[in-house]
């Protein structure tokens, strides 16, 4: 069984009307199924950000990578043998 990474589902013959599938969902994502699996996600414009983004610092980035080593390593070591 597949999670849907949103609430709203609509379907590949839904989509021959794209403008009432968004109104229906209200500006958020909206899962397109055929035959009953997920082939793509519709993401309105309203639903990206679009906010100012800024360039990570080394040290952010560092500190990121730490904190992560140890769900990562033994991922990073299974992976090493293969």
């Amino acid at each position: 069984m597949t999670r849907l990474l949103t609430p709203h589902i609509a379907t590949m013959t839904e989509l021959r009307e794209p403008h009432k599938v968004l109104e229906r969902a209200g500006g958020k994502p909206v899962a397109i199924l055929k035959n009953s699996a997920v082939v793509a996600y519709l993401v309105p414009e309203a639903a990206v950000d679009t906010g100012d983004h800024r360039v990570a610092t080394l040290d952010e980035v560092m500190e990121a990578l730490e904190r992560r080593r140890a769900i990562n390593q033994p991922v990073l070591d299974y992976l090493k043998d293969k």
